[in-house]
């Protein structure tokens, strides 16, 4: 029997009408309004989680004091300490200003492939190089900052822009620090002074300066800080973003943290920092990044520093695997001299990490959180899932070889291996549940590495 004439019209134009709104959609993707609700909504490139690792580099004029820390010009002048005061007396004249510094920044050594070879070599996936720190010090010609900049004085270098070429060209991502703030910008001040109710400083420096970074570098990462004196409605955060997220040239691809405003952290933003040295003791809901420094004193290079001052390999390679297993990514800090060298110190730390990844990447890299992350009362053993696999890395060598893991349920088709180890491990079910598998027999030299080893399980529950 023929459908009548009528209804067929009607069908017709409800397929038109849902097949013009698929298209419409299709042109006209999904537009961000300058309101936390909306930037919130906007699901992460996925590259962001996936990379799980990458390196910071803070270097500006605060690594020619090399002194103290990257705040020096604050604890010197802004709010002053004695023994910073000691430090300018017996190294400088009486007259010698911060500014002073500038010339001597010189960057005379860098060699931005070295820097990428390094920091590939390290197993990162991402980089995040410091473009301003709060002393206002610009790594590229910004047109604001006018002879307070990489090109107009000191190293006369775009710095920006040679280290991202060489990071592009190794196929890792690319991220810019920048600071909302200046410690001693006269408009910054004033905006101050007038309780934040002006914003002359953001207009005129710290916008410009953003809107630059993102035309001129493309960068895949905005690490904003230096939000901390005031509300996200001083920095015009919001319609910084949306801008970002709507028209940018990297708007698909660009991941940013939460450091937008004093109201900000761990509640908005791309992926959530929280504090420096931020690392939860329990699965968060939202993705994080642990951001640390192998100096533990300072973000920049010090003259001062202490082998006591350096955190080791295991220390370093144990927060990444907790980092990782629970949910976040783990980036982490070198300080370069003010001539572009990386300390010895620093690049054996980066490539001891490389070293393990090279081994274990597997359990790391576009890895997910598993049903539990770690065993019972245990900081020593955590777990990753990657497909239909589960990987548990544990950081001491258990007595007699024999690993004990709770969690993990057998089937008839489950299999163990370690990373690095090319034959299967053998098991059995553990009386109180779970698995006891029995590790090689080898000598401590022959382990794939010295700490940290990884099991990989095929066919668990």
């Amino acid at each position: 029997m023929r459908e009548p004439e009528g209804r067929l019209c009607a069908a017709g134009l409800v397929l038109l009408l849902v097949l013009a709104v698929a298209q419409s959609a299709f042109r006209f993707p999904r537009r961000y309004t300058p309101d936390w609700r909306s930037l919130d909504s906007r699901p992460l490139p996925t590259w962001f989680d996936e990379a799980k690792f990458g390196v910071f580099v803070h270097w500006g004029v605060f690594s020619v004091p090399a002194w103290g820390s990257e705040w020096f010009w604050w604890h010197w002048q802004g709010q002053p300490q004695p023994q910073y005061q000691r430090f300018m007396r017996e190294n400088y004249p009486p007259d010698f200003s911060y500014a002073d510094f500038g010339p001597q920044f010189t960057a005379r050594f860098f060699q931005p492939d070295d820097w990428a070879d390094l920091f590939q070599a390290s197993g990162a996936k991402y980089v995040v190089f410091t473009t301003k720190h709060h002393e206002g010090f610009t790594n590229w010609p910004s047109s604001v900052s006018w002879n307070w900049n990489s090109k107009d004085l000191g190293p006369h270098r775009d710095l920006v822009g040679e280290l991202g070429a060489a990071v592009r060209k190794r196929n890792m991502r690319y991220g810019l620090y920048h600071s909302l703030l200046e410690w001693f910008h006269p408009l910054y001040l004033l905006d101050k002074k007038n309780g934040f109710k002006t914003q002359n400083f953001v207009s005129a420096k710290t916008m410009p300066e953003l809107y630059d970074l993102v035309n001129r570098y493309k960068p895949d990462v905005i690490w904003s800080d230096g939000d901390w004196e005031c509300p996200d409605t001083y920095w015009n955060s919001t319609n910084f973003l949306s801008w970002l997220y709507n028209d940018s040239p990297v708007k698909d691809e660009v991941v940013v943290n939460d450091r937008w405003g004093e109201n900000c952290s761990c509640h908005h933003g791309g992926y959530y920092n929280c504090q420096d040295k931020y690392s939860p003791q329990s699965l968060p809901k939202h993705k994080w990044e642990m951001c640390t420094s192998i100096d533990e004193r300072s973000w920049g290079y010090r003259r001062d520093m202490a082998i006591s001052d350096i955190t080791s390999e295991f220390e370093i390679i144990s927060e990444l695997v907790q980092t990782v297993s629970l949910g976040g990514n783990y980036l982490l800090n070198i300080g370069p001299t003010k001539d572009g060298l990386i300390a010895p110190i620093f690049q054996e730390r980066l490539l001891a990490v490389g070293k393990w990844l090279n081994v274990n990447g597997e359990a790391i890299y576009a890895s997910k959180p598993w049903k539990v992350q770690s065993e019972k009362n245990t900081t020593s053993l955590w777990y990753t899932a990657k497909e239909s696999n589960v990987y548990a890395t544990f950081l001491h060598w258990p007595e007699g070889r024999v690993l004990s893991l709770e969690s993990p349920i057998s089937t008839s088709k489950t299999k163990v291996t370690m990373l690095g180890i090319q034959e299967e491990l053998k098991w059995t079910k553990n009386p109180s549940g779970g698995l006891l598998i029995f590790l090689p027999l080898l000598s401590p030299s022959a382990l794939p590495v010295e700490f940290a080893w990884t099991v990989k399980l095929t066919g668990v529950k």
